[in-house]
């Protein structure tokens, strides 16, 4: 089964390198960058990693994207606190190694693409970097990566996951899975129903954790950060906050909620940077509206009501100048962070696909966050919230205290690392 995955995978990467190839363009879509990013993953892989200190263990950390570093970001800052190691950060999408590549994180050594899952990619990646041991995010299933750590004796570990019913592990296709999941060490899990699935695989190595995110938000909280656009925009107006909107659906949410509040403003942070959803929003919004790249410190906002924000990367920051939040991606099967913009204490609407998101059944559950639907909902919702200051203090309160309860699973998993790391050396 193995044998046929690496196959299709080198058929696969085969493919995407002659597209890299025959594209031209100054702005490339994703897909193109990530088709490039792959095609140089392994020579820059062995140009950076040649370069760290071999006296200090090596931890390999891997997110798909920027939104799974949120989970890493806390793992790393408090193991590079208490462990002289090195961290190499990879990552499969072309968002989150692009906004860390040229800026590396606090305590992070090396971002580079975790190149194609090919037998002969792993290999040679693998004895470039050497790792003591991985570290993977939420449900990275890597066959490759993860059978010949276990080969190699490296130990692995799965931080955030969420096990359902209808996962691949329980499929007819879903032997390879099986396999590959009971390659890690030990499996870090949200919730109970989560452990006892791996239970009934037959995998006992399991610890029902809570979600490191809740660590990365309270830092990125309390960390002082001011941005003068954004704080000449807001001035002393309640500000409606869409971050990291995804597709159509959220884009015509928001849209058609700003144009029907006219008196409020707000702040749109689309997911990705492109024309077509820069184009998408000017000819939408009825309302005035700046673009942070043209805006400076002479840029008049009194007449202002919308400020798109057209770069990547500081959403989890910005989230501090609103009263309520929306968050995109619940039209798909990739509903952003809730937690970011629940940690400042604001009121949460996003769209209905959550039966993936523990965390967003719990928020609903204490009415910190609101599945709305369709435009309508979204805008019964707002007014429910607007003027109702009595409400919006209670959401706070409730926000404040369900993020520092569920704070603390970072040092479970550091722990863990550390034990190794002090095993090994």
């Amino acid at each position: 089964m193995l044998e046929i995955y690496d196959l299709g995978m080198r058929m696969g990467r085969r493919a995407l390198l002659t597209i890299a190839g025959t594209v031209r363009g100054e702005k490339p879509s994703k897909f193109i960058r990530f088709a490039r990013g792959q095609k140089q993953a392994l020579r820059e892989a062995e140009s950076i990693l040649g370069n760290l200190d071999r006296n200090r263990p090596t931890v390999w950390i891997h997110a798909a994207s920027l939104g799974e570093f949120g989970i890493a970001r806390p793992i790393i800052n408090l193991l590079k606190e208490s462990c002289d190691c090195n961290i190499v950060l990879t990552f499969f999408s072309p968002t989150g190694y692009e906004a860390l590549k040229n800026k590396l994180p606090a305590g992070v050594d090396a971002v580079l693409y975790l190149p194609f899952d090919t037998s002969a990619n792993v290999n040679r990646f693998l004895d470039l970097l050497r790792p003591d041991c991985a570290v993977f995010m939420v449900s990275e299933y890597w066959h490759c990566y993860l059978n010949e750590l276990h080969r190699r004796a490296i130990p692995a570990y799965l931080v955030s996951s969420v096990i359902r019913k209808d996962s691949a592990f329980f499929k007819w296709y879903g032997k390879l899975y099986r396999k590959s999941i009971g390659c890690f060490k030990e499996i870090f899990v949200l919730n109970d129903e989560s452990r006892k699935l791996l239970e009934s695989l037959g995998i006992e190595n399991v610890t029902v954790n809570g979600d490191p995110l809740f660590d990365n938000v309270t830092l990125v909280a309390s960390t002082p950060w001011k941005d003068k656009i954004v704080e000449q925009f807001t001035g002393h107006h309640k500000v409606f906050i869409a971050g990291s909107l995804h597709d159509d659906e959220d884009l015509e949410m928001v849209t058609q909620l700003a144009n029907r509040h006219r008196d409020t403003r707000f702040i749109i942070v689309p997911h990705e940077i492109s024309p077509s959803i820069l184009r998408h929003l000017e000819e939408k919004l009825e309302g005035k509206t700046l673009f942070y790249s043209k805006c400076d410190k002479h840029t008049d906002f009194k007449d202002a009501q919308v400020l798109v924000i057209d770069f990547v990367g500081a959403l989890a920051y910005i989230y501090r100048y609103a009263t309520w939040a929306y968050v995109g991606g619940g039209f798909t099967k990739l509903l952003h962070s809730v937690i970011e913009p629940a940690v400042y204490g604001l009121p949460v609407a996003f769209g209905p696909n959550v039966k993936r998101k523990v965390v967003t059944r719990e928020m609903m559950e204490l009415g910190i966050g609101n599945i709305t639907a369709t435009p309508e909902e979204l805008d019964k919702w707002f007014c429910s919230l607007k003027d109702n200051d009595a409400r919006l203090r209670e959401i706070a309160e409730k926000a404040a205290f369900y993020v520092s309860k569920n704070a603390g699973a970072t040092r479970r998993v550091v722990n863990k690392i550390k034990e190794e790391l002090c095993a090994k050396n």
